[in-house]
């Protein structure tokens, strides 16, 4: 049943790339689909691509284990302000400042936001490296479930299936096809979200919801406290971490880049905003329970406690469920990935430097080609002892501390300048560069690190802003327009950028 429902699901893939790969010629229609990507298949692409094999195995994992039932401020930090407060500060502001200024990517925004050449290179250049990390934690998340689930396929074996899979659909369709896969993929999510649940509280070992929370306790009084053993530091760094994080990662910002107009801004917020509720829900309590099903954590590893979760306990039915959901959610987040690496280096670094501008046949298939030099990166990472937790937090903490303050002030704040923009992108590149080496990549410590990469930042930028020459006024008005849209607001006009 597994095999028949994965060889489906691998078919289904496929045949989506192949069928978008005549629309994804241009730049334009490979990188952000034309621009026309309605609410829906937005928000499920923002979600499917939040959520990963790193949330389900990594940190439901672990932090369920550790943390208990108070890893659940995790899941209203992701809900709220990782998705409701992003979609509803980020989506109008982005499409339209981005559209004005003619730039796809991030680092090109940030160049023309700042005036700045040199910030192009230097910003896709931190893309590309920093982004492996989480592309190997996602990979090595995703194998080890199917490690589990399928013992008859190594956990190599099946490390370069996903890769080449990955590889091949998105290079194939471009933005269109993982758009409408996402779709597909965030529905099976959205099930097997629930099944999880409904069928973990069920279980004999939970006894019910109830039953749960009074043989947490005779565990351990703080599985079931508001806040759970290691303390609030940790907990709110990781909540900073999953949550905050995803306001400065291409990855993400991408997806309000592509969508449609103001009112699927407005509709794929409630969209975005339930998903995310419905699947960190369901991750993060499943893990929350996984000490009733195990006295010790299974192999020692965190790693390995949702995989032996789910092929131990669950039913056969349901298991094939989850690897689905597991699949779906790794396969969406890579997809993302590999297309904001590969366009870093490719439109940001090559095309004008290394091939003429309007060349743009060539920047589509370096970009393809870059797709598979990322995938072989990311596999070779993946091969490490490393633990997800450490490689995801490390990542999204170097390349949001990066971007954050840089992309967040100069979205709404005029008086922003080159020079803060380029001292608080070093600022938040270093503390997590040089904290991560000292500590060695520990897990319990990754992200508190990644936190304080992301909020000195912040504080950082207006300091520097407040202290250095102002951009001129001719800049400013070309980067702002006439008019700025403060919230929700149909009918807005873009100079120069078709705003439909």
């Amino acid at each position: 049943m597994r095999m028949l429902a994965l060889s489906v699901y691998v078919l289904l893939t496929l045949v989506v790339g192949y069928l978008y790969r005549h629309t994804s010629r241009s730049t334009n229609s490979f990188f952000l689909g034309d621009r026309a990507v309605g609410p829906w298949m937005s928000a499920f692409a923002y979600g499917t691509t939040y959520f990963s094999a790193v949330l389900f195995i990594g940190y439901a994992g672990k932090t369920g284990w550790e943390f208990g039932l108070s890893s659940l401020w995790i899941v209203a930090g992701n809900a709220f302000l990782g998705s409701y407060l992003a979609w509803k500060v980020l989506a109008l502001r982005t499409r339209e400042m981005t559209a004005r200024l003619d730039t796809m990517t991030l680092p090109e925004y940030l160049a023309a936001r700042y005036d700045s050449r040199w910030l192009k290179p230097v910003a896709a250049a931190i893309i590309f490296v920093f982004l492996v990390p989480y592309s190997a934690s996602v990979y090595k998340g995703l194998s080890h479930l199917f490690d589990a689930a399928f013992p008859f396929v190594s956990y190599q074996v099946a490390l370069v299936a996903m890769a080449v899979l990955t590889a091949v659909y998105l290079i194939m369709g471009g933005y269109k096809a993982i758009a409408t896969i996402d779709f597909i993929q965030g529905s099976i999510m959205l099930v097997g979200a629930v099944l999880l649940v409904g069928s973990i509280v069920t279980h004999p070992k939970a006894g019910g919801l109830s039953q749960a929370m009074a043989r947490l306790r005779e565990i351990d009084p703080g599985l079931a406290a508001p806040v759970g053993p290691p303390g609030f530091v940790e907990i709110a760094s990781l909540v900073c971490l999953t949550s905050l994080g995803t306001w400065g990662l291409p990855q993400m910002v991408h997806k309000f880049y592509s969508v449609k107009d103001d009112d699927a801004v407005k509709r794929g917020t409630v969209v975005a905003t339930v998903f995310a509720l419905v699947v960190a829900f369901g991750a993060y309590f499943s893990g929350s329970l996984s000490r009733l099903f195990f006295e010790e954590m299974p192999g020692g590893n965190p790693d390995m406690v949702m995989p032996a979760l789910v092929s131990t306990y669950l039913p056969n039915y349901l298991t094939t469920v989850i690897l689905m959901l597991v699949l779906s959610a790794s396969m969406s987040t890579l997809a993302s990935l590999v297309l904001v690496a590969s366009s870093a280096l490719a439109i940001d670094l090559g095309e004008g430097r290394l091939w003429p501008a309007h060349r743009k046949d060539v920047t589509v298939w370096v970009m393809r080609a870059l797709c598979l030099v990322f995938v072989l990166l990311s596999v070779y990472f993946a091969l490490t002892d490393t633990p997800i937790l450490a490689m995801m937090s490390f990542s999204w903490g170097t390349v949001a501390g990066a971007f954050l303050a840089p992309y967040l002030y100069g979205l709404f704040w005029r008086r922003g300048t080159k020079e803060a923009a380029w001292i608080s992108l070093l600022t938040g590149l270093l503390i997590s560069v040089v904290w991560a080496s000292v500590s060695g990549l520990d897990a319990s410590r990754s992200p508190l690190i990644g936190s304080v990469s992301m909020i000195v930042p912040l504080v950082v930028y207006p300091i520097v802003s407040l202290l250095t020459p102002a951009l001129s006024e001719e800049h400013i008005q070309k980067c702002f327009g006439e008019e700025i849209t403060t919230g929700w607001r149909r009918g807005s006009v873009l100079e120069g950028a078709d705003a439909s």
